[in-house]
């Protein structure tokens, strides 16, 4: 793809405010892979992976066995930010007002006061979030879709910018809730977090012989507010909006799928390579950026058949299958 340009708002091309955009989320990129690293080792892709879902604004469901550093790397991604961070442990029992709040009598004003609950921060770690039933699962839809809680007929708005975390564990089967697809399609990105290699585990060993360090802030809340809003300038061609939708259209018509793409997660493609084009340091998004994020963006949003899980087909297939099928045109 040639050099492509942003367009400003009154629709002329403005190279220079991609260009700047492009050359921040670089230097933060570079920056938070390298402080999160002297605590979690060998975690640069789920770091990148996390900051494209801040620039876009989006949530990430962290997947993965116990033991593989989802919940520390989470307070880490949380103190690059500069970002208060709150962290709820989801059990069979919690209730919906646990994570929103409640209102409480105070006898000294003689009135009842809200007492917010610890969804009221900037990032929030929903751990074990498959833990808790569906009914305070739900309590955060309305505040990952709109960034606002109800509580008791008030409406509130969130701290901006607001990311939620949540991890789960893929291999448990007894005392979990299955997250419902409407709760799915609310997180930006899916992110699996596996063993780490032979080598980065002995770098492990070697880093938790020492003495723990903590990491220094990278940025602010103002300056990822800016960053996120600064994303649109990050330019497409029409033949690119074309390939994301023609995307999302061949998952709902390719045969081993029940549930396909719907246009929000289109936009969620868009998004996403967008900022994954910014934090390399481009101005400009290309057909490589859409097909890096395809599969957290779409891989937890798509249903198969049960025939075709019953012959072996995973999502992974379906979407290898689709790339393969979608042409990409050349864009100039």
């Amino acid at each position: 793809m040639s050099r492509a340009v942003a367009a400003s708002a009154n629709g002329q091309p403005d190279a220079a405010a991609a260009d700047a955009l492009a050359r921040d989320a670089q230097q933060l990129r570079q920056a938070a892979a390298g402080q999160a690293a002297r605590v979690v080792v060998g975690a640069d892709e789920v770091v990148e992976r996390l900051l494209i879902a801040l620039l876009a604004g989006g949530h990430v469901l962290l997947e993965g066995v116990p033991g593989v550093a989802k919940t520390t790397l989470s307070k880490v991604f949380a103190r690059l930010l500069g970002c208060e961070y709150h962290r709820i442990q989801f059990t069979p029992d919690l209730l919906p007002s646990d994570v929103t709040g409640t209102s409480i009598f105070d006898r000294n004003a003689n009135d009842f006061v809200l007492r917010k609950g610890p969804i009221f921060t900037q990032v929030l770690l929903a751990d074990e979030i498959n833990r808790a039933p569906a009914k305070t699962q739900a309590a955060l839809l309305e505040a990952m879709q709109e960034q606002q809680v109800t509580v008791d007929g008030q409406t509130l708005p969130l701290p901006l910018p607001f990311l939620v975390l949540a991890t789960q564990n893929p291999v448990e089967q007894e005392g979990v809730y299955r997250l419902p697809e409407a709760q799915l399609d609310r997180f930006l990105l899916r992110v699996e977090m596996g063993y780490p290699g032979l080598d980065a585990e002995v770098d492990m060993l070697r880093l938790h012989g020492r003495p723990a360090v903590d990491v220094d802030p990278l940025a602010t809340p103002d300056r990822v507010l800016s960053l996120q809003a600064r994303l649109p300038a990050v330019y497409g061609t029409d033949s690119l909006y074309r390939y994301i939708v023609e995307l999302a259209a061949a998952t709902r018509e390719h045969p081993d799928v029940s549930l396909g793409a719907s246009p929000r997660a289109a936009l969620s493609l868009l998004r996403a390579a967008r900022a994954r084009a910014a934090l390399h340091g481009r101005g400009y998004f290309t057909h490589a950026d859409v097909q890096a994020v395809a599969g957290p963006v779409l891989g937890h949003r798509l249903i198969l058949r049960p025939e075709a899980e019953i012959d072996g087909r995973r999502v992974g297939d379906v979407l290898a299958d689709v790339l393969g099928r979608v042409p990409a045109l050349e864009t100039v």
